[in-house]
């Protein structure tokens, strides 16, 4: 009989709660953005790495702008002096080296990897939050489409390098 007391107790309980419960939202990305940083200017960054990659100062620029911008409430500000916060900085280093050999001992991976030097301010504030070194890498088949494959590598490891330029950024807000 306990038993029966007990449930007509628990399942109105749970009735209310679970509604509720509903209702609360809860947020790990640690993406909590001041009110008052609103905008954010982005620079190209200059590519002193000797990578061969013409284009790879615009593909992380791209990648900056996708992940600050275009994934957060933030607009982008073609003036440093009127942006609430900057990020800047140059591509330091372009390595592509073998990551796997086959049995032939030829390479059958292998390994880019993008160190960026790069300082986050907000406008408002006389020093940097930060500045320091991001770091991205990803392998890609030498024995399919080589090029493609390294370009496509490329543009992983600047992804890993925007995300975690975005994430330690938002991490002092």
């Amino acid at each position: 009989m306990g038993s029966n007391k007990l449930k007509i107790i628990i399942i109105p309980l749970l009735v209310l709660i679970l509604p509720i419960a509903g209702c609360i939202s809860y947020s790990f990305t640690g993406t909590s953005i001041p009110a008052d940083v609103r905008t954010i200017y982005i620079p190209f960054f200059p590519d002193r790495s000797q990578s061969g990659l013409g284009d790879l100062s615009d593909r992380l620029n791209r990648a900056l702008i996708n992940r600050f911008v275009n994934q957060s409430r933030l607009s982008l500000s073609n003036d440093q002096d009127e942006s609430d916060a900057f990020v800047e900085g140059a591509i330091q280093s372009y390595v592509t080296r073998p990551f796997s050999i086959g049995g032939d001992q030829q390479a059958n991976l292998n390994e880019v990897q993008i160190t960026v030097r790069a300082t986050f301010q907000y406008s408002r504030d006389e020093s940097p939050l930060w500045t320091k070194n991001f770091n991205g890498s990803a392998t890609y088949d030498v024995l399919e489409n080589p090029v493609d494959g390294e370009i496509a590598a490329a543009e992983a490891a600047l992804q890993q390098i925007s995300n975690n330029m975005f994430n330690d950024a938002v991490s002092s807000w």
